[in-house]
């Protein structure tokens, strides 16, 4: 089955071709950080209207790469949700279109498992059953993972997401958007002993995040900083060491406890914060330590992309599940643990 995978939930236009048989074909991604970073965020009616100016060339784009027409195509799925209302209505207007004039089936299926499976694209795929950590955007969960659509949430963020913390550490800092690289390149200059913030929710049991309380207190160290006339360029760099080792440092604690408290071997590790340099340092020896394996996907497809949603996609059409007849979907909010297994997976 030769499956299009459609993503438009936020601000990366993604397209590519899946083969369940050849694995993936071609791929092709439109980011738009450099429209939104004059803002410093997202605007979702920018947003919206950049996947409609994108989508269709980046979908020509990807067939042709691919050798292919457009009546080879055998499915198409396309991100349903969670995301920005009118950014995923633009994939899924365009993927319900295309596939009624090609008469296949369609499907739309969770971003958020399409994360999940991402290293499912990699030369050497994890097993199930495996734990995974997302952090991506405004998601930050842990999970336990038996097969698809076999998911049991062991934990997630009561308040800001790691993603959001990150991005609003960096305005504080005065950083460019997209945060997360922005804090961590400022980091490296930084020194790891001038200051120590708080480890959240670290010092219970269970496994849940907040991150609100890290954000509160990176910006009364930058407020004190300010007030003493010492928010130098080397405090700016200590400040952001500081808070990436905080989140690093909490995320790693989590994944520990996960570890064992389902007794699994395996993390998987997806989503935009999973590409941090030092988060995986800190997960490879924690996970030394324990005999057990880390997988990441590629650095491309840690953020938001055309090729995860195509493979996922891809199996749930392999064991029957499409949409029907007007049913497109666009759905803001989706908690990924009312996902159910496909009857035939």
């Amino acid at each position: 089955m030769r499956v299009l995978g459609i993503e438009t939930s936020c601000d990366e236009t993604g397209v590519a071709l899946y083969d369940t048989e050849r694995g993936l074909v071609a791929d092709a991604l439109h980011s738009q950080i450099a429209m939104h970073a004059e803002y410093g965020g997202v605007v979702p009616e920018l947003a919206s209207r950049d996947h409609t100016r994108r989508l269709l060339p980046l979908i020509q784009a990807v067939l042709s790469d691919a050798g292919m027409r457009r009546d080879e195509l055998d499915a198409i799925a396309y991100t349903a949700g969670p995301g920005l209302v009118g950014a995923l209505m633009v994939g899924a207007s365009t993927a319900h279109g295309l596939a009624r004039a090609l008469d296949i089936p369609v499907l739309g299926v969770h971003h958020m498992e399409g994360h999940l499976l991402a290293p499912m694209l990699e030369d050497a795929p994890p097993a199930f059953p495996f734990a995974a950590l997302l952090v991506s955007g405004g998601h930050t969960q842990l999970v336990e993972v038996a097969g698809l659509g076999r998911y049991r949430l062991l934990g997630e963020s009561v308040d800001d997401a790691a993603g959001e913390a990150f991005d609003k550490a960096a305005k504080m800092l005065g950083l460019d958007y997209p945060g997360g690289p922005a804090v961590a390149r400022l980091a490296e200059a930084g020194d790891a002993s001038r200051f120590r913030f708080p480890r959240p929710m670290t010092d219970r049991p269970g496994l849940d995040f907040s991150f609100s309380g890290l954000k509160t207190h990176t910006l009364t160290a930058i407020r004190r900083l300010e007030a003493d006339d010492a928010l130098d360029d080397a405090a700016r760099a200590d400040v952001a060491r500081a808070f990436e080792d905080a989140v690093v440092d909490t995320l790693v604690i989590k994944c520990r406890r996960a570890l064992d408290q389902t007794g699994l071997k395996r993390l998987v590790v997806a989503g935009g914060v999973s590409a941090n340099i030092r988060l995986r340092e800190r997960l490879g020896l924690e996970a030394a330590k324990r005999d057990a394996e880390v997988f990441y996907p590629r650095g491309r497809f840690c953020t938001d992309n055309g090729a995860m949603i195509a493979y996922v996609g891809a199996q749930r059409l392999l064991a029957g599940e499409r949409d029907t007849a007007g049913q497109m979907q666009a759905v803001p909010r989706w908690p990924m643990d009312g996902l159910e297994p496909p009857a035939e997976a």
